[in-house]
This record gives C-alpha cells, structure tokens and sequence, in this order.
C-alpha cells in the first residue's frame, strides 16, 4: 500500500517541476474574443462603478473640510445624499457588471468544454489505450471547473481592480503628489513576495490538479469494477487504497491553501505599514497648519482602498496559477493529433462490396512492445463468412482492429475492393462496417434509441424489424412500453443476452456490407445463441463477415476459418480442410470435444481447450 502512496507523491513531484507558461494564459483568452461585444458593455459598467465607488473618499473630505468645519449642516445633508446616490449607482453597476461576466464565463466555458469534448471524441484509440476513463474526465470537470473560477472571478477582479488601483493612484497624484509617493515606496515589497513564492505556489496547484486527476481515475476504477470487488471481498483493500489517494488530494489542498495564505498576512503587513507612514506626515501637516484634516482622512480611506485591490489581485494572483495548471493539461488534449485521420486528398470509400485483403500486413501497439501481427498476408472475397481461433493475444482482434481503421499497419498494407484505407474517407469507410463486441455497450436511454444508433435516420418499422431479425422482439413485445423501455446507465434494466441482441440489431439496421462479430456470441446462453445464429443464416447473405469466436458451433459453418498463433495466421481453410490436416485446429477441436465430454455441455468454448 505504501507502494501506492509513494507512486502518487512521485507523479505530483514530476508535475511540480514543470515550467509556468504564459502563453496558455493568451491562449485561454481568445475564447473571450467572440463576447468582446458584451465585454465592452461590461467594461462601460466597471468605468461607471469604479468612478462612484471613487468618489466617496473624497465627498467624505468636502463634508468634513466644508461641512463639519464650516458648521454648514445644510452642505454635510446635501453632501450626504450625494454619497448615498453614488453608492447605489456603485452597487447597480457592481450588480450589472456579476451578471454579465457570469453570463460570458459561462459561455466560455461551454465553448472550451464542447471543443474539449469533439476533440477527444475524435482522437485514435491508442490515445485511450494507456489513459484510464477518470484522468479523462477530469481534463473536462475540475480542470474546466478550475478555468470557470478564474473567468467568473478573477478575470472580473482584474478589470475591476485593476481600473480601481489606476484610479486610486490618479486621485492620490491630484491630492497631494507627497502623500502618494510615501504610499507608493513601499510596493516593491510586493514584487519580492510574488518572485519569491511564485514556484512554490506554481507547483502546489499543479499538484491540486493532478492528485484530484488521480482521485477520480480510482473512482471510476472502484465504481465500475464494484461486481468484481464485492464479489471477491476486496472492498476493504479498495477502501484502503482511495484512502491513499484521498490524502494525497488532501495534502495536496493544504499546501496550496498555506502558500496562498502567506500572501494574504504579507499584503496586510505591508498595507500597515504603509498607513503608518502616512498617518506620520499628514499628522505633522495639520498641526503645522499645511494641510486639512478631511484631505488626511480622505488620503488614510484612498489607501486603504489602494491595498484592497493590492490584495485581491493577489490572490487572483494564485487564482491563475491553479487555472494555468488546468489549462495546460486541457492544451495537453487539444493539440493531441488523431493518430487515425483523413490525409489530404483521402476519396469516398464507394459502395462496398466486400474483398478484403492484407498484404505483409505487420502491426505493433507500442514501438516497444512484442508484434501483435507479423507478416500476415490474406485474401477474403466478397459475401465470405470468416471464423477467426486462437489463443488469447494470438492476434485476431487486432485483424479486426485494422479492418475498422482503429490502427494503421506498422508495415504493409489492408485493402477494401482493392483501395488502401489510409486513401479513403474514415467516416464513409465505417459507415458501412457494423462491430459487434463480447461486452456490449448499451447506452442509457430507450431500447428503440439503442438500436437506432446505428442509423439515426431509421424508422420505427425499420427497428421493429431489426429487432425481429435477432428475437428480441420477443422480449420487447413483453414490456408495457415496448420500444420506449428505458435501459438505465449501460443497459442496467436488462440481462447480458438481452443487451447483446440490442447490439446485435444496432448492427444489423445500420445494413453493413462487411460485419463484425468479436466474440459476440461468447456472453449468451445457448439457447440465446442459438437464435442469433438463425438470424445470421440470413442476414450474412451477401455480407463479408469477420467473426472471431471460441464457440466451435459459431466457428464449424464458416466459408473460412483462420487459425492464429503468435501474430501469424498458423493454419487458413474450411473446417473439413483443417480438421483433415490434423494441425493446430485439429488438435483444438479433438480437445474441445474431450472437454465437452467430461462437462456435458456441447458449446464449452474453445478457449477452454487452449488452456
């Protein structure tokens, strides 16, 4: 466990001593570019309420110069409902001013998280393949969640304090020009702190970042293996485990808040300071008769508002900081390129007819690792029905892999009717493959928008008929809402064979001229299975099929059965060609059958014979 801790601690020391970049900071604001219309509004509401908030110092020195002094209660009256005036045009402009920039953060935001969202919808599966669900989803919650608090707050404390702290030097200045210098010696003091604790707090927001990236990847682990956990009474080792992860978020939170809060202790040091020394000369200045006692008060007010928006920039200061954090890692995933994508000049893959080919067709997933395919060559004609066998990791999902374009060959080349893929449009390439997998993702939803997936233009006669293809009309037909049945999160409301025929005639109404069935009859019972092979008798007619089983009943009536070994087709012919052969298949079967024997059960899968 302690293994743990250390490995977390370990990725958030590496994310620590990453440089600061500026530039993300430029890049995030060209989101606001298209509401510049809505911020020059915006900015018209900060002008009027910065000069009334201004202004009140000052109408408070009139009364006490003019008024107090004077005994003029008429003109302190008058100046009172002045003040009172400017500071309901303060707080209606102040008003005005939240909403419009929650109003523009918000669609920023929306902007970022659905360009975010297209993006990593797009990107190759090899971007998937080493990034668990949780740290992918962080990228479009907290790290977005992170932007959202520097747009709605401290891009709104920037330009209103930032206008304020201007004003406020311009009125010290028109005062008295000795007074604001005496102010204005001390704010160096502030470049030294922020130089001084810029690194650190850098580094601790990036590691609030990347500690609450790791948290919710064993989140999403611990949720979706619950089954697994509880039934192998794992739940306290994984209790333990999110507590490991928990401190970590934890002690990752109390540093950046202990660095953000020496800032806050240092500004008001300063700020004391900096009033002392005025109190001093303006003292000295009254009593020597040089100067008002309203302008002193009046000065001592400017002050303390010049280190209020001192102060709140300061802590924006650290606002963007932890936004810089996010944003470098959503940058991370927009400028990540599909490794898959149309290249130039790439055609409309035409109406399919079904040859398919593989030519020295070589394949690795990581530079690194051992070839999953090596030199496999293979030729598929039009309306064959191709069983691939084989021990696991033998190479036969990665044959369907490349047939759908998830990857492109390390060597050679895969060819449909003849054309390379990587010269043909992606999208109208898939369009015409149907991919149906051992674990069906069923998404929530109707049973009917289920199986409209597949072509969203169908209608309901069309999905009647799909599902009757498969019997699942059987099912359906007993629901009192039929097709409108809600499925819950990944089908929850319906058994594993009812959600493979759901896939089964997502597939088939999207009318493939190739199909693909990975293992798809390996999860049904056997009398589930034995329906979908009535309905494959038909709708394989005409269609190339690919169906990669350990079940020897879904394997014996193919046109060709490939047998894999080691990334490399072993063994190529019918079932009667390679069982004559008494190779690898043969021995396969021999031994399936043994094994059906001794367990009674006449579809035990072929996997069990390998092992």
């Amino acid at each position: 466990m302690a293994a743990v801790y250390e490995e977390f601690e370990e990725e958030l020391d590496e994310a620590a001593e990453k440089p600061f970049n500026y530039g993300y900071f430029t890049r995030l604001m060209k989101y606001v570019r298209p509401y510049s219309r809505a911020l020059i509004v915006v900015g018209l509401f900060v002008v009027v309420g910065t000069i009334a908030n201004l202004l009140e110092p000052y109408l408070i020195g009139l009364i006490i110069d003019y008024g107090v002094m004077n005994k003029d209660l008429a003109l302190v009256f008058e100046l009172i409902g002045v003040l009172i005036v400017f500071h309901f045009l303060a707080w209606g402009a102040g008003y005005l001013r939240v909403f419009a920039i929650g109003r523009i953060g918000q669609s920023v935001l929306y902007d970022l998280r659905a360009e975010l969202f297209s993006h990593i919808q797009k990107l190759s599966l090899r971007f998937y393949d080493n990034r668990p669900v949780g740290k992918i989803m962080s990228r479009i919650t907290s790290d977005v969640g992170s932007i959202n608090e520097l747009l709605n707050g401290g891009v709104a404390t920037i330009i209103v304090e930032g206008l304020s702290l201007a004003g406020i030097v311009i009125i010290m200045l028109l005062i008295d020009w000795r007074m604001a210098l005496i102010s204005f010696c001390i704010t160096p003091s502030f470049y030294f702190l922020f130089g001084k604790l810029q690194k650190r707090i850098e580094g601790a927001w990036t590691n609030v970042r990347k500690s609450a990236s790791n948290m919710n990847a064993n989140l999403n682990e611990s949720v979706n293996g619950i089954r697994v956990t509880q039934a192998f009474g794992r739940e306290e080792r994984n209790i333990q485990r999110f507590e490991r992860v928990n401190q970590v978020n934890r002690n990752a939170n109390v540093r950046a808040v202990k660095l953000d809060n020496l800032i806050w202790p240092a500004v008001e040091l300063v700020g004391i300071v900096g009033v002392a020394l005025l109190l001093w000369f303006g003292a000295s200045q009254v009593i020597a008769g040089a100067m008002t006692l309203g302008v002193v008060l009046a000065f001592t007010n400017y002050i303390w508002r010049f280190w209020g928006p001192v102060s709140a920039l300061s802590k924006v200061y650290s606002q963007v900081l932890s936004a810089m954090a996010s944003a470098e890692r959503i940058f991370e995933f927009l400028d990540t390129e599909p490794e898959i994508q149309d290249k130039p000049g790439a055609h409309p893959m035409p109406p399919i007819r079904g040859e398919v080919r593989f030519e020295g067709v070589q394949f690795k997933y990581e530079a690194a690792s051992k070839a999953a395919l090596r030199g496999v060559d293979l030729h598929v004609t039009p309306g064959q029905t191709v069983a691939i066998v084989g021990p696991t990791g033998a190479g036969k999902t990665t044959i369907i892999n490349l047939i759908m374009r998830f990857y492109d060959p390390t060597e050679g080349r895969v060819l449909i009717d003849g054309r390379d893929l990587r010269d043909v449009q992606l999208a109208t390439l898939r369009s015409q493959i149907s991919l149906v997998l051992q674990d069906p993702f069923i998404f929530s939803g109707s049973i009917g928008d289920n199986i409209r997936y597949g072509r969203l233009d169908a209608t309901q006669e069309e999905i009647e008929a799909a599902a009757r293809a498969v019997h699942l009309d059987e099912f359906i037909n007993r629901l009192p809402d039929k097709y409108d049945h809600e499925v819950g999160e990944r089908g929850s409301r319906l058994s594993l064979g009812q959600r493979q025929l759901v896939s089964f005639a997502r597939a088939l109404l999207a009318d493939p001229r190739i199909l693909i069935l990975d293992e798809a009859t390996s999860s049904v019972d056997t009398q589930t299975e034995r329906m979908i092979q009535r309905a494959l008798e038909v709708l394989l007619q005409g269609r190339t099929a690919f169906v990669i089983a350990h079940r020897l009943s879904t394997v014996r009536n193919a046109d060709v059965i490939l047998v894999m070994q080691e990334g490399q087709i072993a063994e190529q012919g019918s079932h009667d060609d390679l069982m004559a052969q008494r190779g690898l298949y043969y021995r396969l079967v021999t031994a399936h059958d043994r094994a059906s024997d001794r367990a009674h059960q006449p579809a035990t899968a072929l996997s069990a014979a390998v092992a």
